[in-house]
């Protein structure tokens, strides 16, 4: 799995690749998010990410060991997993 292939799915179920003004959007920030929390877990690929997503999810979710992170700005970083949880379920 790579990050296109994440990025396609995002675009796919609907979110946006750039804003109004042309600016980088939902898609890359999910995207960047997903890739600091490889880095933090030190988890070398997407695939290996993917082999552990159920677990990562429930680590940063609410209740979660690392749930302070991943409520942060907003939620964006549990909800990038959730994203990318969705994309391994199609798989």
């Amino acid at each position: 799995m790579t990050m296109d292939d994440f990025k396609e799915f995002l675009i796919r179920t609907g979110y946006s690749e750039r804003t109004p003004a042309g600016n980088p959007s939902t898609v890359y920030d999910y995207q960047k998010r997903v890739q600091t929390i490889c880095e933090r877990e030190h988890i070398p690929d997407l695939d290996s990410l993917a082999a552990r997503i159920d677990e990562t999810e429930r680590k940063y979710a609410e209740n979660g060991e690392e749930s302070e992170f991943g409520e942060k700005s907003h939620n964006a970083y549990i909800n990038a997993i959730r994203r990318f949880q969705e994309l391994c379920r199609e798989q």
